[in-house]
């Protein structure tokens, strides 16, 4: 890898730290093509990428950016995971984690904030982005659907009453 494609890197790296939601660290040694790839591919489908790089590479590029707390975490075989949602990343990391024993999860960076393992087990349990969404759509028409039901309720009565009295004339 000649100068520029270095600088290239970093740039991109440095973008990366910039602007994800939240940025995850992994130890991945040990795991095999074929899971590294089954990995790749949850993120993907997720909306979050996976990326390595050179610790040398990453640590400068780190310099300045929200994630520079996580410097200290990138020894040995370093997997970066990264999304715009504040959630996905962890999410897609903690369950692959799960499944799979070889992915080690050393910590992570989210709105400038450095994580722990725990910590991203925290953000991992958070609803994701269209979670909170439904949940809110759900509360703005709760209230609107109680309102209709309460308009619609004396109208239903009266009809009730009405069937009762018929009924009442017919059998007299």
């Amino acid at each position: 890898m000649d100068r520029a494609q270095k600088e290239q890197v970093v740039e991109e790296l440095g973008q990366i730290f910039t602007d994800s939601g939240v940025v995850v660290v992994s130890h991945y040694q040990g795991l095999t093509v074929a899971e590294m790839q089954d990995y790749r591919g949850r993120m993907r489908a997720s909306g979050a990428v996976v990326r390595v790089a050179k610790n040398r590479l990453a640590k400068i590029a780190l310099v300045g950016t929200p994630c520079e707390g996580i410097s200290g975490l990138l020894n040995g075989m370093i997997v970066f995971a990264y999304s715009r949602d504040p959630v996905t990343a962890a999410k897609v990391t903690d369950a692959f984690a799960r499944d799979n024993g070889k992915l080690v999860v050393l910590g992570g960076s989210m709105a400038g904030s450095t994580l722990d393992p725990a910590g991203v087990k925290a953000v991992a349990a958070l609803p994701s982005r269209e979670e909170l969404i439904a949940s809110i759509v759900n509360c703005i028409a709760a209230p609107a659907s109680g309102l209709a039901a309460a308009i619609g309720a004396p109208a239903a009565n009266i009809a009730g009453v009405l069937s009762t009295v018929e009924d009442m004339r017919e059998a007299a």
